[in-house]
C-alpha cells in the first residue's frame, strides 16, 4: 500500500505578483525550484499564511534570480501581493520508502527580494 508523504516544502516566502489574465498556475523563480527539487508543471499545493487558503496548481518555471512567486489565472484571486505562502509537493511511499524519505524543506525569507539588488556593486 502506498501512503502520501510531504515531498519539498518552499516556505517564508512572499506573493510578488498576480495576474487573473492568464490560464493559470504559480510562476516560481528557477532557484527555488533547484534547491526544492520541485519541477516546472508539477502539482504543487500553495497555502497562504495571511488568508488560510489553499490551492492546488502546477508550476512554471519563474526566470532564476528574480524572487518571483506570481498566481496566475484564478488562482490570483486567492492570494495579494506581499502575502506570505508556502508551496508543497507530495510522494507516494511503498512501506520499504518509508523509513529513508526526509523531505526538502527550504525557507527563502530574506533571500527574496535580494537577488538583483544584493549583486549591484556598492560604490564608494
Amino acid at each position: 500500500m502506498y501512503r502520501m508523504f510531504l515531498h519539498s516544502k518552499i516556505r517564508d516566502v512572499r506573493i510578488t505578483g498576480v495576474n487573473l489574465e492568464y490560464e493559470g498556475s504559480i510562476t516560481i523563480d528557477k532557484n527555488y525550484l533547484d534547491k526544492s527539487g520541485i519541477l516546472p508543471d508539477e502539482e504543487v499545493h500553495v497555502l497562504n499564511v495571511n488568508t488560510g487558503t489553499r490551492l492546488i496548481t502546477y508550476v512554471i518555471e519563474g526566470e532564476a534570480g528574480s524572487g518571483i512567486m506570481e498566481l496566475n489565472g484564478p488562482a490570483a484571486r486567492l492570494g495579494m501581493v506581499g502575502d506570505r505562502i508556502m508551496v508543497l509537493t507530495y510522494a507516494m511511499l511503498t512501506p520499504e520508502e518509508i523509513g529513508k524519505h526526509k523531505p526538502v524543506i527550504i525557507s527563502i525569507g530574506d533571500e527574496q527580494f535580494c537577488g538583483k539588488k544584493c549583486s549591484i556593486p556598492i560604490s564608494d
